[in-house]
């Protein structure tokens, strides 16, 4: 059996290269000859707004990890999170044949470039998939309920029982919930909620309709969708095609009593048209995790409303979704190594590419 010459772990400051080590211990080490562990930033704040430019950007905007250096260019193999798996990385890396990164988004990677120069690209889907659908659930209580106002009131000193919504706060029973989006993390949520007996409604021009079938989920145009929900809850990845998908066509089609629910990417929304139908209080509510610029900035005008539940980003981020993920992807990694089936391949037509299929074939024998 052949051995990948090098690998370079590329951690940052959410997972650390040094916890991928034992994944990487478990599932490929007897694969590898050299292992190169580093990370491409390992301060918190700086992830945030860094990995956040990438996703709105690409990751061309980013140079080279630092880790990395010329003894680094015989890597075959390079994992991550957050990295920016660029053209320049790749160039750096001239002989790398796999990229994998602990995540379902693949904004920080260059697919277009992968693909040219026959690089087969990893990703883990639904790695958090339980811990958004758990958040969005909590959320749309946590808005139209009044929960983290009444919290914030007692705090401060007042027993508050008015709000905004008073006259027409809902359950959640018999409600019609629009989820746009229906991958695996729109159909946990409808799994979620079919204990609440709420109807379901879903947008997602890309799902088999048998899948919805199967979850009684009737699936709609996003019009239709906007127009009949009480609550909508967005959980579509962002492309170039969806991007500002979501805007005043769609929020003037929305209840008066309705609310709005964004646990997944800020670029698929239009904010300002957002921030309008709140201050003028044409719908009831919304509840956001994400935001066009991260931190919220703290005079941003979304924070003097009383009619919103603002998160900071973390409905992905439980204990079980962040330490899970390297193994998944490692796990999936040495099954294409072992002439087993993968979960994960992004780009399937590169195992069809011959310079890739000699190199694998050297791996496997």
């Amino acid at each position: 059996m052949g051995k990948i010459k090098k690998a370079c772990i590329i951690g940052d400051a959410m997972i650390p290269g040094k916890d991928f080590r034992p994944a990487f211990d478990r599932y490929l080490a007897k694969y590898v000859e050299d292992v190169k562990t580093g990370d491409w930033e390992s301060d918190w704040q700086k992830l945030q707004f860094r990995r956040l430019e990438v996703e709105k950007q690409g990751p061309e905007i980013e140079i080279v990890p630092e880790m990395l250096g010329s003894e680094d260019r015989e890597a075959e193999l390079v994992m991550g999170l957050f990295v920016p798996v660029s053209s320049k990385l790749m160039e750096a890396l001239p002989d790398l044949r796999i990229a994998g990164v602990c995540r379902a988004g693949l904004e920080n990677v260059n697919l277009e470039e992968a693909n040219r120069r026959g690089i087969l690209v990893f990703n883990v889907q639904g790695r958090n998939a339980e811990a958004v659908s758990d958040f969005a659930v909590g959320l749309m209580l946590s808005e139209s309920r009044n929960i983290a106002r009444a919290h914030l009131a007692i705090k401060q000193g007042e027993w508050r029982k008015t709000f905004s919504n008073s006259d027409m706060v809902p359950q959640l029973k018999e409600k019609t919930i629009g989820i746009v989006g229906f991958g695996y993390i729109g159909q946990l949520v409808a799994r979620k909620l079919s204990g609440f007996n709420t109807e379901i409604l879903a947008f997602d021009p890309y799902v088999n309709p048998e899948i919805a079938g199967e979850l009684g989920v009737k699936l709609v145009s996003l019009e239709d969708l906007f127009r009949q929900s009480d609550f909508v809850t967005v959980h579509a990845r962002l492309t170039d095609e969806n991007r500002g998908m979501i805007g005043s066509k769609e929020f003037a089609l929305m209840k008066p009593e309705s609310y709005f629910i964004n646990t997944g990417r800020a670029g698929l929304v239009d904010y300002d048209a957002l921030y309008s139908v709140l201050k003028e209080k044409k719908i009831a509510g919304a509840a956001l995790d994400v935001f066009p610029t991260e931190p919220l900035p703290e005079k941003d005008k979304f924070v003097e409303l009383d009619n919103i539940t603002l998160t900071t980003h973390i409905a992905g981020t439980t204990k079980e979704a962040l330490t899970s993920s390297p193994g998944l992807l490692m796990e999936d990694i040495q099954k294409l190594l072992e002439g087993r089936k993968p979960r994960f391949i992004v780009n399937p037509q590169i195992l069809e590419n011959s310079e890739f299929k000699q190199w694998l074939t050297g791996i496997q024998s």
